[in-house]
């Protein structure tokens, strides 16, 4: 089933935070990419390069014309990934990420797709207290978020099994990086904090363990498991997790602000670490490169405006 490696790669979700950083690799790569998502890609250069399917991926018309017979592989980042958001709005968290999916992979199978990749979360195994969380950890999530995502593993799963599409799911940790300005997880809340002068929320007192990770370095990651080949679940991260308040640290001495904290009390569901093995990552190839440091130093500049910065 799968297609010479020169096919085409589909990219859903192509014009957001990940999605845009894959797209330009892809391309200095060689490959022929078409993008899908609701925005069209937002540098024009690359715009002129790329195949633009922009609409909705929830509705059918959308997603058939994404997926074309000259498409080899589908890398699949479109998806719901607000936690909070995925509790407010369960019902339509389920049809981008567990329908939309589904349609994806029903394409895939139609059009002789070879691979699949599937971008997930370490939320799909719950709360594990402080044990190291492992591609074999049991999955038991704990909102419609990583619910919703462990169905999409399981229907990637099982279309692996029954069609011979090769199929990977991809835990993501906390991604962060450049380009991430319109995010409201808690990095961008600390830059944003550092510009305007304003201090930030922190849960509980501050030590709850948190894997992050540079967008570039799971950019890097994606490439090495689809071009390894690897099948099922693997774990993509920082493998060096912090506490919230080494973050707050680390932006502090990148930003030269003083950034005020003041500690709020822990939402329901909230995990108290995140500690994961990258071992299966590592024998494919892959290395996080940077630390906290360094990586938020790629993020400051888009916020400072003192430096304007392309993201």
């Amino acid at each position: 089933m799968a297609k010479e490696s020169g096919s085409r790669v589909l990219v859903t979700g192509g014009s957001g935070f990940i999605g845009r950083r894959l797209v330009r690799a892809l391309l200095a790569d060689g490959h022929d990419v078409t993008v899908a998502d609701l925005r069209a890609f937002p540098d024009s250069a690359v715009l002129s390069a790329i195949r633009m399917v922009q609409g909705d991926l929830c509705d059918p018309g959308v997603a058939a014309r994404a997926v074309t017979n000259d498409t080899g592989t589908i890398i699949h980042l479109a998806a719901v990934t607000s936690v909070l958001r995925s509790v407010d709005d369960p019902v339509a968290t389920h049809l981008l990420n567990v329908d939309a999916t589904a349609r994806l992979l029903e394409l895939a199978r139609e059009n002789l797709v070879g691979s699949f990749i599937l971008a997930s979360t370490n939320a799909v195994t719950g709360n594990v207290g402080n044990a190291t969380i492992t591609e074999q950890t049991v999955l038991r999530p704990l909102t419609p978020y990583g619910a919703t995502k462990a169905a999409g593993e399981m229907l990637v799963g099982a279309y692996t099994s029954c069609y011979g599409i090769k199929g990977a799911a991809l835990r993501f940790s906390n991604v962060y990086g450049p380009g991430m300005a319109e995010k409201d997880s808690f990095i961008p809340r600390l830059m944003r904090a550092a510009r305007d002068g304003e201090g930030v929320q922190v849960r509980g007192d501050g030590t709850m363990l948190r894997d992050v990770v540079h967008v570039d370095d799971i950019v890097r990651g994606i490439l090495i498991a689809w071009r390894s080949g690897h099948a099922g679940p693997l774990i993509l991260a920082g493998g060096k997790s912090v506490t919230v308040n080494e973050m707050v640290a680390a932006a502090r001495r990148v930003t030269g602000r003083p950034i005020p904290t003041e500690n709020v009390s822990v939402g329901q569901g909230e995990m108290p670490a995140v500690v994961v093995d990258i071992s299966a990552a590592r024998a494919l190839g892959y290395k996080p490169t940077f630390d906290l440091d360094t990586g938020l130093a790629t993020v400051w500049p888009e916020f400072d405006p003192y430096c304007a910065t392309e993201a």
